[in-house]
């Protein structure tokens, strides 16, 4: 099973927090911990990331069923946060089990192929020296000297395991699951339960031509932006995201 976090109480309402790629549930501690206030939150790490198992099969079904794993482990169902990749695995799980999701939150992603490629970031990632890393800011100069954006070489470094000189990410498996992850299966069926679609202002990757094919597989859905975040809007604008995400699922409470 995926390996995962909790915060808060264990009667509080179940809230399951899924990181996109790259990522891990460390990314999310301080906006769980917010939200532990009232809730019982659950931050995993996914299959190729983090603490989790690695595996060579890395589709959003696989993605998803993980998900539901936890859920049916620790009592569903449960509300459900995903950003990007995590979103596309949220909202397979959500299609597949709807019955494991009450709510859904999804962070500026829509159920649609990409044309980008994040091939680059792993390029970065195996080009960096990690015979010579004592400390995290070490592999982060070599990420810089790539091209690679600041703040973008905080948050992949956060996947640096520097005492075992290894990245938490299985690189290879990503690298040759990179169509599926920038893609969306083929799905058929609806979810029906409270769906918010929550994007970045200065994001493109949530568009309004992509409304019909949302509406199609999620008919309750809601559209959100923060103004001053891009795609990694929880870190943009953590306070906004943390507020809009409690305000949403407070409203749509049962």
């Amino acid at each position: 099973m995926l390996s995962y976090s909790e915060h808060g109480e264990a009667n509080g309402t179940p809230l399951l927090i899924v990181h996109g790629l790259y990522g891990s549930g460390r990314n999310w501690g301080v906006i769980a911990k917010r939200l532990a206030d009232t809730r019982r939150v659950i931050t995993v790490d996914m299959r190729n990331h983090g603490h989790s198992f690695w595996s060579d099969d890395h589709g959003y079904a696989d993605l998803a069923g993980d998900l539901a794993e936890v859920i049916d482990t620790l009592g569903g169902p449960m509300d459900v946060v995903g950003h990007s990749m995590g979103g596309k695995a949220s909202m397979m799980l959500a299609l597949s089990r709807p019955d494991a999701v009450q709510r859904l939150v999804v962070g500026d992603i829509a159920p649609v192929g990409y044309s980008h490629s994040q091939m680059e970031f792993i390029d970065a990632m195996r080009a960096v020296d990690l015979s010579t890393i004592t400390r995290r800011s070490d592999a982060q100069a070599q990420l810089a000297a790539q091209g690679i954006d600041p703040a973008l070489c905080s948050f992949l470094t956060q996947s640096l395991d520097v005492a075992e000189r290894r990245w938490r990410l299985n690189l290879d498996a990503l690298a040759a699951n990179m169509p599926a992850i920038l893609g969306f299966p083929e799905v058929t069926g609806q979810f029906e339960g409270p769906t918010l679609f929550l994007s970045g202002g200065q994001s493109d990757y949530v568009r309004p031509d992509h409304r019909p094919t949302i509406r199609a597989l999620f008919p309750a859905a809601r559209f959100v932006k923060i103004p001053k975040a891009g795609h990694w809007l929880h870190a943009d604008d953590p306070r906004a995201f943390e507020g809009t995400v409690r305000a949403y699922l407070d409203a749509t409470a049962a």
